[in-house]
């Protein structure tokens, strides 16, 4: 089984709500499922996972951050692509801390633009109460770790990209 390393990404508003995106496949192996998600994905051929996150978030949210803060977690589980492929994944989450919740969808690939339908700056108590389907399974646990520590914010070296 193939390795998937990938950088995920908990950004938080200055109000600690954490950004997710609504998933949803219409079509392929992963066809009705609907689910909401941190940004993120997998690494590039000679990324590390500083590097991917940080390109992760410029692509999906128009956000360019000089600074995350260290690890924060770590998950390994078996995956199901859309296409089919089963992978094992290894998934590293970073935080920040985001001085606007102003996003661009310019840097969406031709799959993000099909599969990504919304997202939504979650509080921790809609993440407590809701019903939906939120991956990563423990993300109020990761939430936990992200605010007892240093965030980084851009309030000085931050620039959205406009489009």
């Amino acid at each position: 089984m193939r390795q998937r390393p990938a950088a995920r990404l908990l950004v938080l508003d200055q109000q600690d709500r954490v950004l997710l995106f609504r998933f949803f496949h219409s079509s392929g192996a992963l066809a009705g499922r609907s689910y909401w998600s941190t940004p993120g994905g997998s690494l590039k051929d000679g990324e590390n996972f500083v590097q991917a996150a940080k390109r992760e978030l410029h692509e999906e949210t128009g956000l360019n951050a000089p600074f995350l803060s260290s690890e924060i977690g770590q998950r390994t589980f078996v995956l199901t692509l859309a296409g089919g492929e089963t992978v094992l994944a290894d998934e590293r989450f970073f935080a920040l801390r985001a001085p606007e919740t102003t996003l661009s969808s310019s840097g969406w690939t031709p799959n993000e633009k099909n599969v990504l339908k919304g997202h939504h700056w979650w509080s921790i108590g809609e993440l407590e109460q809701t019903t939906e389907i939120i991956f990563p399974e423990r993300l109020l646990d990761l939430l936990t770790t992200a605010l007892s520590g240093h965030l980084p914010c851009f309030q000085r070296g931050f620039s959205p990209t406009k489009g």
